[in-house]
């Protein structure tokens, strides 16, 4: 297996991960940030605030794209099985 086989696989393993957390990090990070305003205005500084409706958002994400991202993330793993012969090369 050549280096450039290897570096090929590592950036399409990287791409992969990034594509299946970009909106679930993505959607939490803009609950987070709006969150985080509406107690600053409030002046209400309770931390635990914060987590109930980002863990919501996440389930929420998860319900709706959780059967396409485990299908993509199928999709890749049979690919990569699959080349698994060519590895040896």
């Amino acid at each position: 297996m050549s280096t450039g086989v290897i570096i090929s696989l590592m950036r399409a393993s990287i791409v992969e991960v990034i594509k299946l957390v970009a909106p679930v990090l993505g959607l939490a990070l803009i609950v987070g940030l709006i969150v985080g305003i509406l107690q600053a205005t409030t002046s209400i500084q309770e931390q635990t605030l914060t987590f109930l409706p980002k863990l919501l958002v996440i389930l929420i994400v998860l319900a709706l794209l959780g059967g396409a991202m485990f299908s993509d993330l199928g999709q890749f793993t049979t690919n990569l099985f699959n080349r698994i012969p060519d590895f040896a090369k």
